[in-house]
């Protein structure tokens, strides 16, 4: 057996196991301790998250974070912030100050100097200089420092003021009492990020008085006075170059200063804040402050904040206003004996709103040191709590807002709901060949451009349409009677109803979000029923299909109307046709002599029509006429309103519109 201790060829030390000629690598010379802040400098992305622009314009959050925490303790009422050049920012609040006196365990250094260059140093763990703050880890100044070329800590404290330099997170020298300061208190800090770290970057004026914005948001009442040269604020920014920044009502003002005068919004904003239930020891458990607006169209929005500090991923005080949101309208809906309410999800809400949450607690905690999501489980419940009172009495304090809103969201769920069973039919059928329906009877033309299908009502109608059509280019798809209208039904209802399947499969386009006009398979798609009361609502019906369900086949001017007549004229050979009673005294006072014995046929219904007459003066292309169905979208809101209380769930709608227009109903062919 061989020795299990060699030697290396250099005479170094026998290892075990070794192998002639190693040479031993790791010891402990190898491990190296990082002291001060030099971990900060080695390895920036720990603390900020990496180096890039968002890391670079975090140092400036960093420090605001510092001055909002003094306003949010009742300490300051107004910040400034500076921009210095373009990589110099200076930020100061009128709060207490920064304490200036030795620190009991480092008594040769000031407590200023041990929070700028120490990490986990700071007044918020205790809890007993600040109730809530946005920082927790005792890292946001020295960071700063550490990330710095030079950074210089001003503070005015008990009538004097204070100064201390530092490079690179070291000390240029102690802290030094530089005068008097009778008028002022509050603490001042001027920086510069290192360049060996971020190299050629720069402050953007832009996103920090952004920022300014959202702070001054967050605390209802705090003054951020806003300074900038002309000269850092790029061509065609609207960047002011010195603003007071103040929000008297908080995020209720931020919130319709960010929406302007957008025109779909479907209701007031509601807004307003909450205590949050008392801490053990009996001090505050902080409070949440809320602004919402719900919007008919556009991107929906949430932006939220803990003590503060932004959480663009969100967290468990999210968690808990979704579930406030969701609850009170499936609530309303449960009140209002709206059986679909209680599909409803948070997709449904939260999509159809632009909103700003904030929340103050306790020792809050995050997800990593830049604290972009929060996660203490606690705030689930607290928001849900403090909000879920209060969302029930806001929609009951105007019914008629809340049950439009509830329509909307439901409408939202079902439109939902069909994309899902869109998406189940598109995976089954996949492997599958196109799939027309049974009734269709289609034409030969391949270019969906100089296509039609024509929809009958009925098969007789269907039988007659497919005679008179011209086969290459004519298509006909006979309906069973008036079918389901859309406006009044459920989802479970439209998704079971054969008719709109079969008129959705042979369009082949989709319907809702998953319309795709460019798979429409006829250029023209023609609504033909009989000229008569039955007729007009059927051809409603339809009409209000597609509004809802394929908004963009009639914006893109696809569907049409058919106009067949109701009466055919004659006296000898002479044949003309009439389009309604009126028409038809005008066309034989008009189209034949005086005491001409004129032959009137009215025509039942296309079914009774004959062919030829049908082909003639219906479905000719050269001589026939089509009205185009348009919306217009200036009167978007209009329409949507008509469509509602003509064709939707409240009767009381349709019964109003009566009694308002009866007299304007001259005559009634019944």
């Amino acid at each position: 057996m061989s020795d299990l201790f060699d030697s290396d060829k250099s005479g170094g030390k026998k290892v075990p196991g070794g192998r002639k000629g190693a040479t031993p690598e790791y010891g402990a010379q190898d491990i190296e301790v990082l002291e001060g802040l030099e971990p900060v400098r080695r390895r920036p992305g720990m603390y900020i998250g990496g180096t890039d622009d968002n890391a670079y314009h975090h140092l400036a959050s960093e420090i605001l974070d510092n001055a909002m925490d003094e306003a949010v303790a009742g300490h300051a009422t107004s910040i400034e912030m500076r921009l210095e050049g373009s990589r110099t920012l200076m930020v100061r609040d009128n709060g207490r100050g920064i304490p200036t006196d030795p620190h009991p365990k480092f008594p040769d250094k000031s407590a200023l100097e041990v929070i700028f260059t120490t990490l986990h140093a700071g007044g918020k763990f205790s809890g007993k200089a600040y109730d809530t703050s946005g920082g927790l880890h005792g890292v946001g100044s020295s960071v700063v420092n550490a990330l710095s070329e030079k950074l210089e800590v001003e503070v005015a404290r008990d009538r004097l003021l204070y100064r201390q330099d530092f490079a690179r997170g070291i000390p240029l020298g102690p802290l030094a009492e530089i005068g008097n300061a009778p008028n002022r208190r509050g603490t001042t800090v001027r920086f510069t990020p290192d360049p060996e770290i971020f190299g050629s970057q720069h402050f953007s004026a832009a996103r920090l008085y952004r920022l300014c914005c959202s702070k001054a948001a967050l605390f209802r009442g705090v003054a951020i006075q806003w300074k900038c040269e002309a000269s850092l604020i790029k061509a065609g920014d609207e960047t002011p170059t010195e603003a007071l920044i103040q929000f008297p009502n908080g995020l209720e003002d931020a919130l319709t200063a960010e929406l302007g005068e957008k025109p779909d919004l479907l209701s007031p904003l509601w807004a307003g804040e909450a205590e949050l239930p008392l801490a053990a020891d009996g001090r505050t458990g902080g409070k949440v402050e809320w602004a919402v607006a719900f919007l008919e169209s556009g991107n929906a929005t949430l932006s939220s904040y803990c003590n503060t500090i932004p959480t663009p991923q969100g967290g468990t005080h999210e968690a808990g206003f979704r579930a406030a949101l969701v609850k009170g309208f499936r609530a309303w809906g449960d009140q209002r004996k709206v059986k679909r309410a209680a599909a409803i999800t948070a997709e449904d809400v939260m999509g159809a709103i632009a909103a700003k949450l904030s929340v103050f607690i306790r020792e809050p905690q995050f997800q990593g040191q830049t604290k972009d999501r929060l996660t203490t489980q606690e705030a689930t419940r607290l928001v849900e709590g403090a909000l879920r009172d209060r969302i029930d009495h806001w929609l009951g304090g105007n019914p008629q807002q809340a049950d439009n809103l509830l329509t909307f969201i439901v409408e939202r769920a079902e439109e939902r709901l069909r994309r899902r069973e869109s998406k189940d039919t598109a995976r089954k059928s996949a492997t599958r060949k196109l799939r027309l329906p049974g009734k269709l009877t289609d034409c030969t033309r391949e270019n969906a451009s100089e296509t039609e299908i024509f929809l009958v009502e009925g098969e007789s109608a269907g039988g007659s349409a497919r005679q008179a059509r011209d086969r290459e280019t004519q298509a006909v798809l006979p309906l069973r009677g008036k079918i389901l209208n859309v406006a009044s039904a459920t989802v479970d209802k439209m998704r079971a109803n054969q008719e709109l399947r079969d008129l959705t499969e042979a369009l082949g386009c989709g319907v809702g979000s998953t319309f795709d006009v460019s798979k429409l398979r006829y250029g023209r798609v023609i609504i033909m029923t009989d000229a008569d009361v039955d007729g007009a609502h059927i051809a409603s019906l339809l009409m209000t299909f597609f509004y809802r369900e394929m908004p963009d086949l009639i914006r893109h001017g696809h569907l049409h109307l058919a106009q067949p007549p109701l009466y055919r004229l004659t006296h000898g050979a002479k044949t003309v046709y009439a389009m309604n009673d009126q028409d038809r005294e005008r066309r034989i006072k008009t189209e034949f002599k005086a005491n001409a014995k004129v032959e009137v046929s009215r025509f039942k219904g296309l079914g009774e029509m004959p062919v030829t007459d049908l082909k003639q003066t219906t479905m000719d292309p050269a001589r026939r006429t089509l009205l185009r169905v348009v919306a217009l979208p200036e009167d978007r809101h209009t329409t949507n309103e008509r469509v509602e209380s003509l064709m939707g769930r409240k009767p009381e709608l349709r019964f109003r519109f009566i009694q308002e227009h009866a007299r304007s109903v001259e005559d009634l062919d019944v």
